[in-house]
C-alpha cells in the first residue's frame, strides 16, 4: 500500500469514527435522529449549514471548470453570499413555524402549508430524485479523488465500495449528530489544506500567486474574459440565479434539517451573516484551475483531476494523502446530509408509516438503499462533475416558488393544485432540455434548463391559479390539519 492511500484509509476511518461517536443515545424516534431534538447551538448549526459550501465539486469541479472556461467560473463565488442575505430572513421564518408545526422535512412545510399531504408526498418523491444525483456525484468525486492521487485505477472503486458503507454506518448509528461531528473535522481540515496548497502549489510550478495571472495574460488571455462558447455570458448569469435561487429559498431537501436543528433563530443570523464570508475562499481551488492552464500536461487525467495532479507534484506523499483526506471528507459528510434528507422525506412524506418503530425502520432502510443505488450508479455510469450538480440545482429550484408563496403570512398566496401544476410543469421542462432530443440535452443557447424551468413553473402555476379562482370566485384557504408529529400525519 502507498503512503498517499495508507494515510488516506486512516483519515477515512477518523472521518466515519467522529460519525460514530456523534450519537450520545439511540434516537428514541425520527424528531431525534433527524433533527438532533432541535437543540443545536450556533457552532454545531454552523458546521452543518457551511457543510454544504465545500463538497466534491467545490474540492475538485471548480478546479476543473476554471481549468475548463477560466474567469467564467466565478459565477460560483456570488451565488452563496448573495443568497445568504436572503436566507437571513428566509431560514429564521422556516425555522419558527418548523417548530410550531413539528416539521421535520421540507415535504412536511409543503403538505402543512398548503393543506394537502399529496403535494408533499409530490415535492418529497421530486427531492428524493433529484438529490440522488448529487448523492452520486460525491460518491463518484471520492473514487476519483482517491485513483487520481495514487495512480492506480482500481483504488477508486474500492475507496466508493468503502466509504459508502462507512457513511451508511454512521449515518443509520448517529444520525445528524453523526454528521455533525464529522463535519467538525472536515471543515477544519478543508481550510487548513486550502491554505496551503494556495501557497504551495503556484509557489512550486510559476513561482507565486501574482505570476500565475501575468503566465495567464501573456499566454491564455483568452481565459480572462467571459467568452463565447459553452461557458459564455449567458451561461454565466443563468447559472448564477439558478443556483441562488435555489439554495435562498432552501429547495435542497438535505439543507432543512440543519435550519430545523437549530435550537433558536440567532443562529441561523448569525450564520447567514458569516458563512458567505466562509465561502469566498471557494477562490483557491479556482486559483489551482488558473494554475493548471498554464502548466503543461496538468489535466492528464481530465479537467477534475487538475488539482489532484498538481498537487502529486508539488508535494511529498504523506502531505498528497492529507490532501486526499481533505477531498474524501468533502465527499462523506455531504454524503451523508443528503441521505439523511433523503431518508427522512422517505419515512416521513412518501411511506406512511403509523408508529415511530415502523418510521425508523423505512428512514434506515432507506438509508441502505439511497447509498447502494447512488454507488452503483458511480461505478457504472459516472458522468461529469458540474453537469450532475447543476442538474440537482435546476430540478430542485423549481420548489422555490412554492416556498416563496407559502413564506406569506398565515395562508398560502395561491393553492395547492397551481404550486403542484406549476412543479410538474417545471420539472418535465427540465427533464426534457437535459435528457431530450435522444438522450442528450438540447440546445437552450446556454440558458440554465432550471431557469427556463422556473420561467414556465411560473407561468403555469398563476395561470392555474387564476382559472381557479375565476372557478370558484375564492382565494386559497388552508385547511386545518393535525400536526405533522401526530400518528395521523406519519
Amino acid at each position: 500500500m502507498s503512503t498517499t492511500l495508507a494515510v488516506s484509509v486512516v483519515g477515512m476511518l477518523l472521518i466515519a469514527g467522529l460519525g460514530v461517536l456523534g450519537r450520545r443515545k439511540p434516537a428514541a424516534n425520527l424528531e431525534e435522529w433527524t433533527v438532533g431534538g432541535r437543540r443545536f447551538g450556533a457552532v454545531t448549526t454552523w458546521f452543518l449549514q457551511a457543510g454544504e459550501v465545500y463538497t466534491t465539486f467545490t474540492f475538485l469541479g471548480l478546479a476543473g471548470l476554471a481549468y475548463a472556461s477560466g474567469v467564467g467560473v466565478v459565477y460560483a463565488l456570488p451565488y452563496l453570499p448573495l443568497a445568504y442575505v436572503g436566507m437571513y430572513v428566509v431560514a429564521p421564518l422556516v425555522w419558527r413555524v418548523g417548530k410550531e408545526r413539528g416539521y421535520l422535512t421540507q415535504g412536511d412545510f409543503f403538505a402543512d402549508r398548503y393543506g394537502s399531504r399529496a403535494l408533499g408526498t409530490l415535492t418529497a418523491v421530486l427531492g428524493v430524485v433529484f438529490l440522488l444525483p448529487y448523492l452520486q456525484l460525491q460518491i463518484t468525486g471520492l473514487g476519483l479523488v482517491v485513483e487520481l492521487a495514487t495512480g492506480n485505477s482500481g483504488s477508486g472503486t474500492a475507496s466508493m465500495i468503502a466509504a459508502s458503507v462507512l457513511i451508511t454506518g454512521f449515518v443509520l448509528w448517529s444520525g445528524i449528530g453523526g454528521v455533525a461531528r464529522a463535519a467538525y473535522l472536515k471543515d477544519a481540515l478543508m481550510v487548513l489544506v486550502l491554505i496551503v496548497l494556495a501557497i504551495a502549489i503556484p509557489a512550486h510550478y510559476v513561482g507565486g500567486i501574482g505570476e500565475v495571472t501575468h503566465r495567464l495574460a501573456d499566454t491564455h488571455a483568452a481565459k480572462l474574459t467571459v467568452h463565447d462558447g459553452p461557458f459564455d455570458r449567458t451561461w454565466f448569469f443563468t447559472s448564477m440565479v439558478t443556483s441562488l435561487v435555489s439554495v435562498m429559498f432552501m429547495t435542497m431537501p438535505h439543507g432543512w434539517p440543519a435550519v430545523l436543528s437549530a435550537k433558536d433563530e440567532k443562529a441561523l443570523r448569525q450564520n447567514s451573516i458569516w458563512i458567505p464570508f466562509y465561502s469566498a475562499s471557494q477562490a483557491i481551488p479556482m486559483l489551482i484551475g488558473f494554475t493548471g492552464i498554464v502548466v503543461a500536461g496538468a489535466a492528464s487525467g481530465g479537467p477534475s483531476g487538475v488539482l489532484l495532479h498538481l498537487t502529486n507534484g508539488a508535494m511529498p506523499d504523506w502531505l498528497v494523502g492529507v490532501v486526499v483526506t481533505a477531498a474524501a471528507a468533502c465527499a462523506v459528510v455531504p454524503s451523508a446530509a443528503i441521505v439523511l434528507g433523503m431518508s427522512s422525506l422517505v419515512a416521513r412524506n412518501i411511506v406512511r408509516t403509523r408508529t415511530e418503530r415502523s418510521g425508523l425502520l423505512v428512514n434506515h432502510t432507506t438509508v441502505v438503499g439511497a447509498v447502494g443505488v447512488a454507488l452503483v450508479l458511480a461505478i457504472k455510469r459516472p458522468d461529469a462533475l458540474t453537469n450532475l450538480l447543476l442538474l440537482t440545482y435546476s430540478g430542485l429550484a423549481q420548489m422555490a416558488p412554492g416556498l416563496l408563496f407559502a413564506l406569506n403570512g398565515r395562508r398560502p398566496l395561491v393553492g395547492a393544485w397551481s404550486v403542484a401544476a406549476g412543479i410538474l410543469s417545471g420539472e418535465a421542462v427540465v427533464i426534457w432540455l437535459t435528457f431530450g432530443d435522444n438522450g442528450h440535452a438540447v440546445d437552450t443557447n446556454h440558458v440554465s434548463a432550471g431557469l427556463i424551468g422556473l420561467g414556465v413553473n411560473l407561468a403555469v402555476g398563476l395561470l392555474v391559479e387564476s382559472a381557479r379562482r375565476l372557478a370558484t370566485g375564492t382565494r386559497p384557504t388552508l385547511e386545518a390539519l393535525p400536526r405533522p408529529t401526530e400518528k395521523t400525519a406519519a
